[in-house]
């Protein structure tokens, strides 16, 4: 029986990612002078202020005040009457030293050795319904906010657009569990002020359907592209007015929005949150671990969907155990339970051996905090960090290295594909 499914996503102006894209930010910062940083950092923001809490490890001292002003700024909170402004709001930082108790946890003498920096379970999950084989519904949900990104930045063809935003589609599937159609799509995007309610409504449902959903047809494949069609219900700023919004709208929080930030309920969320915390920390980098596992398997033919499960004790370096759920997929002769135990002979998934892996003692955090982690494209980038004391330093990077297809000539070779 065909089913509906759905998926929304928020824009890098929204408050709960405002807060995460600072949290990540003070991440890439911290790294970049110590690379063995350990850093557990939260934000919270709402009107006119910007609060920072959390623990460190580091040899380096930041100005956080400027990093976190410099992020807002960057997002595009620039207007005194947004009442959240970069240069104005007030910065309060509560960052203190980690705990002695957890940090002999987690280092070691020998490096290899490094214990997991908390208990907890991470899933990693990949379909080949689309090229970066993510869910559809929330890859078409984040495409959406990223090009209304872009239109706000070019402000051209909309020029009333503020920074905060949300999306959503529904998506109809098949009994074989195919997508046939788009079924819902929902945008509401904060805007400055119109002259009447009926004008605003009408202007910006008349530009989302004729401007921003045409440009997103654009960049898909001609199959994904066919999935719009003249019966889509939109539901463009359905509560109305939407001038009040970012922070001084909806306070803020780190680690709110986990679900936009990986597969969209499509897959699984284990434990814990992303942003704000260094590699050490397993709730991000076995989550990245696990995707990169899963895409390489979904990749190289092992099944058509898969989600990956790996667990941790605090302290301990390998791992509680491993699942897999291909869902009725697979493509090889091997139960799921099977498929699990060649993932242990084919990748290292202690914490070391993750850091190590995907290069995650870099600072490449700030990309991941808005519009997904998962499903983006890896690229080697240089980015430039100044100290508290005006030092400047440039630092090559590669993004999103968990989104590599490299290990499937291994993934074929340990399960006999051709």
């Amino acid at each position: 029986m065909p089913y509906l499914f759905t998926s929304e996503s928020v824009s890098e102006g929204h408050p709960d990612k405002v807060a995460d894209q600072i949290s990540d930010a003070l991440i890439d910062n911290f790294l970049a002078w110590d690379a063995d940083s350990k850093v557990a950092c939260e934000t919270l923001v709402t009107t006119g202020l910007v609060v920072l809490a959390g623990e460190v490890k580091s040899s380096t001292y930041l100005d956080v005040q400027k990093i976190a002003r410099e992020v807002v700024l960057k997002i595009g909170y620039t207007k005194a009457e947004y009442m959240f402004e970069g240069n104005s709001c007030a910065v309060i930082s509560a960052i203190h030293e980690q705990s002695a108790d957890i940090n002999q946890g987690v280092d070691r003498k020998e490096k290899q050795e490094q214990g997991a920096g908390d208990q907890g379970m991470m899933f990693g999950y990949a379909t080949n319904e689309t090229a970066n084989y993510m869910p559809l519904a929330l890859d078409l949900a984040h495409k959406i906010l990223l090009e209304l990104a872009v239109l706000r930045r070019e402000n051209n063809d909309i020029t009333y657009l503020r920074p905060d935003a949300k999306s959503q589609v529904t998506i109809e599937y098949d009994d074989n569990g195919k997508p046939i159609r788009i079924d819902a799509i929902v945008v509401s995007t904060q805007h400055d002020d119109f002259d009447t309610e009926a004008a605003m409504q009408a202007k910006i449902k008349q530009d989302v359907i004729n401007i921003l959903i045409p440009r997103i047809k654009s960049q898909l494949t001609p199959e994904l592209a066919a999935l719009f069609n003249d019966d889509i219900k939109y539901h463009i700023n359905p509560t109305g007015k939407f001038v009040i919004g970012g922070p001084h709208g909806d306070t803020g929080l780190t680690g709110r929005k986990i679900i936009v930030d990986t597969y969209g309920g499509k897959g699984a969320h284990g434990g814990g949150a992303f942003s704000g915390k260094d590699p050490s920390k397993v709730d991000r980098s076995a989550a990245y671990a696990t995707r990169h596992i899963a895409k390489n398997l979904v990749a190289a033919g092992v099944a058509d969907e898969i989600l990956v499960q790996v667990s941790y004790a605090i302290g301990v370096k390998d791992p509680m155990g491993v699942y897999v759920n291909t869902n009725g997929t697979a493509k090889v002769n091997l139960t799921d339970g099977e498929i699990a135990n060649k993932i242990l002979e084919i990748f290292d998934l202690t914490p070391y051996g993750i850091e190590t892996r995907l290069k995650l003692r870099n600072p490449i955090y700030s990309e991941t905090a808005a519009y997904g982690h998962m499903g983006r494209e890896s690229e080697v980038v240089t980015k430039t960090f100044v100290s508290a004391d005006g030092n400047s330093k440039s630092v090559e990077v590669e993004l999103f290295t968990w989104e590599k297809l490299d290990f499937i000539d291994k993934v074929k070779s340990a399960f006999s594909l051709a």
